[in-house]
């Protein structure tokens, strides 16, 4: 039993259609929202509402297109897609900019404020899903189907991958391009390494913060917009549960470069696939994936720690 249990963990997940194809889409969802950590990391400072922004991208984009398609039908479902995209991706911004106004205003820390108005929002989403938005086709607390005109199609059925997950990759690509080859990307490094030298150099640190946050929460308003077209169909309450934290874990693996992100989240994505296998097929306990998670965590939190100490223990003896 042990020895069936170990192969369904390291290679069961390649053998099956739907569970190699549901690790991809997976490992899809968590590039897009771990671009926006990873955004965050460069520059010094850490978004821990990624799981509230996943929720309010997701019911936006839901909202929109269920709506839109009965309200405004002469709109093409390209169109209507690019609104509800472009509106995912709005309102977690505008979550993130009030990290950065308290952050300029009171000099409040992003990573707690991030979390808080997160903490706010997921709450506010679930009351809007069980009562005015609540879909009555279905017994799920979620909002109504939308229209099969602007789902994104399936392309290793019967799994949940579709081709709109093919995106995050490609963003990505550009990130490191972005990051590597750019003067943008060499002043958020630098504004990251170091903002007191940043500041001497002339760079405009509150345009960067703005700007860093507004698109961090922008990228994972993205990843509920492709929640919602390509895998869910609606929104439903819950949906984003442990995506937020395994973005971050992903970035951390990454050290904050855009191109390891497909690596890290591929790894990422296996390890909860193969031990939501594992626990299904050998009649283990689902906590399995969380275990797994929290010993990541430790493990990733364990080595920033060895690292920064031997670099002060390098600067206390210059």
């Amino acid at each position: 039993m042990i020895a069936n249990a170990l192969f369904d963990f390291f290679a069961g997940s390649f053998t099956s259609t739907y569970y190699f194809g549901t690790l991809l889409n997976t490992a899809f969802l968590l590039m897009a929202s771990s671009l926006g950590d990873t955004l965050m990391l460069t520059t010094g400072e850490f978004n821990l509402g990624g799981e509230g922004q996943i929720y309010a991208g997701g019911f936006t984009a839901a909202v929109i297109l269920a709506a839109g398609t009965e309200a405004l039908p002469f709109l093409s479902p390209l169109i209507l897609l690019l609104l509800a995209l472009a509106a995912a991706m709005a309102v977690p911004a505008c979550m993130m900019l009030v990290s950065a106004l308290l952050k300029q205003l009171k000099n409040a820390h992003i990573l707690l404020t991030s979390f808080l108005v997160s903490s706010m929002v997921i709450p506010f989403i679930d009351a809007l899903i069980a009562g005015k938005f609540r879909g009555e086709t279905n017994n799920l607390l979620a909002t109504p189907f939308i229209a099969q005109a602007v789902r994104s199609p399936k392309i290793m059925s019967p799994s949940p991958l579709s081709a709109v997950a093919l995106v995050p990759p490609l963003l990505c690509i550009g990130a490191w391009f972005v990051m590597r080859r750019t003067v943008l990307g060499r002043t958020l490094q630098i504004t990251g390494i170091s903002r007191e030298f940043a500041a001497y150099c002339g760079f405009p640190q509150n345009k960067i913060m703005y700007g860093t946050l507004a698109l961090s929460g922008a990228l994972h308003g993205c990843t509920g917009f492709i929640a919602v077209v390509g895998t869910y169909y609606t929104c439903h309450a819950g949906f984003y549960s442990g995506m937020g934290w395994n973005a971050l874990s992903c970035a951390l693996i990454a050290q904050a470069n855009p191109a390891l992100l497909i690596p890290s989240s591929v790894f990422i994505s296996w390890l909860f696939t193969s031990a939501t296998r594992v626990a299904l097929n050998n009649n283990f306990g689902f906590d399995a994936g969380t275990l797994i998670q929290g010993i990541i965590i430790f493990c990733i939190a364990l080595r920033h720690i060895k690292r920064d100490t031997r670099t002060q223990g390098g600067n206390a003896r210059d």
